[in-house]
């Protein structure tokens, strides 16, 4: 009796193309994510970035803390020294970022473009909304460390001033 045997069925193999091209893509995803530039690269992505933080901050102290951080130095110290301040008059401690009051802050429109001015470290970003005429803003910027911050213009800080007697009945 003669036995024939027959080959076991072929299991299906993936396509080596697909997984070749699978990788690419992925590769290449990976590369322009890795490669999209940080907000603070520009003057325009800055001021873009710190719109949009400030809008998150109403109650957040996250949020605050994340805009704080795109603030020049010249703006933190100057929080700094107020958030000081109000701790020696509270007897409470205060954060920097808690002197950001969001309720002052608000975005009188919404830009539909900014552009920049740039003059070595500083730079001037010009924001337009639908009314060119009404709708328009300028906001310092200066570039510390590499990197693009908002030079937020506060009021100078009154010096403190000390009684003679020093509170001294």
């Amino acid at each position: 009796m003669a036995v024939h045997s027959t080959p076991p069925p072929r299991l299906p193999q993936p396509p080596v193309a697909l997984s070749r091209r699978a990788a690419l893509l992925s590769i290449a995803l990976l590369s322009v994510a890795c490669s999209r530039r940080r907000p603070d690269s520009t003057p325009e992505g800055v001021v873009r970035e710190w719109i949009e933080r400030m809008q998150r901050v109403h109650g957040e102290p996250e949020a605050a803390r994340a805009a704080f951080e795109l603030l020049s130095q010249e703006a933190k110290a100057n929080l700094e020294e107020r958030a000081r301040r109000a701790s020696a008059a509270t007897g409470r401690k205060m954060a920097p970022e808690q002197m950001i009051a969001p309720s002052r802050f608000s975005v009188r429109f919404p830009p539909r473009q900014l552009t920049a001015r740039i003059a070595g470290d500083r730079a001037i970003v010009e924001a337009v909304g639908a009314d060119p005429e009404v709708e328009h803003a300028a906001i310092p910027c200066v570039r510390e460390s590499g990197a693009w911050r908002i030079d937020l213009t506060l009021p100078p800080l009154s010096p403190i001033e000390r009684r003679p007697d020093a509170g001294v009945p």
